[in-house]
C-alpha cells in the first residue's frame, strides 16, 4: 500500500485504476481540481471518505486536503525489460543514480509527456517510487511502465539488444544537442546523477554522448531539467 498526495497525482491515481480509496479533509477548499478529483472517482467507482484533517496529518505531511490510498506501483525487472515490446519510435529515459525524489518525480513527469515508453532506475542508491516523488511526477509515475534493475550498463545492452541507440547526457562533453541530429528508431536517453553525472561504466555504454548547451553563468542544470530539456528539444523534434 502506498499513500499519493495532491490533487493531480491523486487524480492520475484514480485515472490509472490504482487508487482503493480517496480520503478528504472535510476543511477542503472545493476548488475546480478538487471537483474534478471527486468526479473522476464517481465515475471510476472509486470510494471517497471524508476524514479530519488530523488523519490526513498522521499519513502524509503536503498532502493540501486530499490523499488517495493506492495498490504499490508494480515495477517491471530486467528479464522483463529485455522481453518488452517496443514501438518503432519507442523513447525510454534512463536515470543512472538521480537519487533526489523530487528529480525522479520531475524526470518521469517529462518522461511521461513526451511519451516515453518506460522509465529505467537503479535499484541500490537511487530514490524510490515514494509519496513525494509521485507527488512531484503529478501521477506520472502511477502511469509510466519502470523498470528497476541492479546493473544499468548491462540494461543498456539489453536495449541495444532491442535496436535502441543510447544517448548519454554529459556536461563535459563538446558536442552539444545542437550540433548532432537525434538517431532515427528507438532511442535511450541517460541522464547521470544530480552530483557526479554518469557513472564509467554507463558512459563507456552509451552509443553517442551530447552536452545541453549552457549560455548562462550556471554551467549545470539538475536530472529533471536535463531530461526536459533533451526530451522536448532534441528527441521529440526528430519524430515529427
Amino acid at each position: 500500500m502506498s499513500v499519493v498526495t495532491g490533487k493531480r497525482a491523486v487524480l492520475e491515481a484514480i485515472r490509472s485504476g490504482r487508487a482503493t480509496e480517496v480520503l478528504v479533509s472535510g476543511s477542503a477548499r472545493r476548488t475546480e481540481g478538487l471537483r474534478e478529483l471527486l468526479t473522476e472517482a464517481e465515475r471510476s467507482g472509486t470510494p471517497v471518505r471524508e476524514v479530519l484533517r488530523g488523519e490526513l496529518d498522521a499519513l502524509a505531511r503536503n498532502h493540501r486536503g486530499v490523499a488517495a490510498i493506492a495498490g504499490e506501483t508494480p515495477e517491471l525487472s530486467e528479464r522483463e525489460l529485455a522481453d518488452r515490446l517496443f514501438g518503432d519510435d519507442a523513447i525510454v529515459v534512463v536515470l543512472d543514480g538521480v537519487t533526489d525524489p523530487q528529480n525522479l518525480g520531475a524526470c518521469a513527469r517529462a518522461a511521461e509527456a513526451a511519451g516515453a515508453e518506460m522509465l529505467v532506475t537503479r535499484v541500490k542508491r537511487a530514490a524510490g517510487v515514494t509519496a513525494a516523488a509521485i507527488r512531484a511526477s503529478a501521477g506520472a509515475l502511477m502511469l509510466l511502465p519502470h523498470a528497476r534493475v541492479a546493473n544499468i550498463p548491462r540494461a543498456l545492452g539489453r536495449l541495444k539488444d532491442s535496436g535502441f541507440t543510447v544517448v548519454g547526457l554529459e556536461a563535459s562533453t563538446p558536442n552539444s544537442i545542437y550540433d548532432e541530429a537525434c538517431p532515427s528508431g528507438r532511442i535511450a536517453l541517460v541522464i547521470g546523477s544530480e552530483g557526479s553525472g554518469m557513472s564509467r561504466l554507463v558512459r563507456e555504454s552509451c552509443d553517442l554522448l551530447l552536452s545541453v548547451p549552457m549560455r548562462g553563468q550556471v554551467q549545470s542544470l539538475n536530472a529533471a531539467a536535463t531530461a526536459s530539456v533533451a526530451l522536448f528539444a532534441y528527441v521529440l523534434p526528430s519524430r515529427r
